[in-house]
């Protein structure tokens, strides 16, 4: 952790649904007038798509798992190293993992690929990641450790695979059968790598259906914002304290289920997530500041 240059980490799994924390970040950083350094998980990922096929055939030959999930097919050194370099200094290394054709104009190179590495401009307030591995802590490597703010993002199992399948079918071009098999072989690693940083998060957003779900590999819909419910939990009330009576207050049809847990109606989340960590931002910011002023 870094008082001069916070790190701010949105974990959750592929097809997680992580673009809403995304999107409520946009929101506060405009609104807070903060310059942020963006980073995305996938592009700490060792392989590009065409290797990535190749090494996942290899081991599978071998008798071993590969999967984006697992140390094997990061650069958790280069990872950690940025959250390390950017909490001394404010600096670090970035690139781009090219999804789509629309990434592609944007950042250039072809879909499936990775752009080069470049340095992270200068005078950002803070980092902010969003990918697979904010809270990882495994095989000799503590991401965790240096993430002064960590988020999970965790729909209940069965809508994660609904939205996995339906997304790379749409993004990826990716058959029913192919991002099913695909979850099969990550599950292991899923369960591993995955999971533990959910126990470490000091907030927690699960998405849950309330419509039958029961079979999500024969599902031809994802479930609607009308259809589903937020589960809140606020695992480390240190750093998250909300005036929970407000919050029931401005969010019609939310609920208290524990004492450090809110549920929302999934169409509010975003802007839940917008009243409950506007403070925790604006908190980093001000102890940014002293830091920074005492030198």
């Amino acid at each position: 952790m870094s008082e001069k240059h916070p790190i701010v980490a949105v974990t959750g799994s592929s097809g997680a649904g992580t673009t809403s924390v995304t999107t409520a970040f946009e929101h506060i950083f405009k609104h807070e007038g903060l310059k942020a350094a963006w980073i995305e998980g996938d592009s700490y990922h060792r392989y590009d798509r065409e290797e990535m096929a190749r090494q996942v055939e290899l081991a599978a030959r071998d008798g071993r798992t590969l999967t984006h999930f697992g140390p094997d097919g990061n650069l958790f050194g280069e990872l950690q190293a940025l959250f390390a370099g950017y909490g001394e200094s404010g600096g670090g290394r970035r690139r781009h993992y090219v999804h789509t054709e629309k990434d592609a104009a944007l950042h250039g190179g072809p879909p499936g690929t990775f752009t080069d590495w470049v340095s992270i401009e200068a005078d950002t307030d803070l980092l902010f990641y969003e990918g697979l591995h904010g809270g990882y802590v495994d095989d000799g490597y503590d991401l965790a450790r240096h993430v002064d703010l960590l988020i999970g993002v965790v729909p209940i199992i069965n809508l994660e695979w609904i939205q996995k399948i339906h997304r790379d079918q749409a993004v990826r071009g990716y058959s029913a059968e192919t991002a099913t098999q695909m979850i099969l072989r990550r599950m292991p690693d899923y369960v591993h790598y995955i999971c533990p940083q959910f126990s470490r998060t000091d907030i927690n957003f699960q998405r849950t259906p309330t419509i039958d779900t029961s079979n999500p590999f024969k599902a031809h819909e994802i479930p609607t914002n009308d259809e589903s419910m937020v589960v809140i939990n606020i695992a480390n009330r240190r750093k998250i304290n909300p005036d929970f009576r407000g919050l029931l207050e401005m969010l019609q049809g939310s609920f208290m289920s524990r004492p450090d847990t809110l549920v929302v109606p999934a169409g509010k989340n975003v802007f839940a997530m917008e009243l409950i960590l506007t403070p925790v931002i604006q908190r980093l910011m001000d102890r940014r500041n002293s830091a920074r002023a005492a030198g």
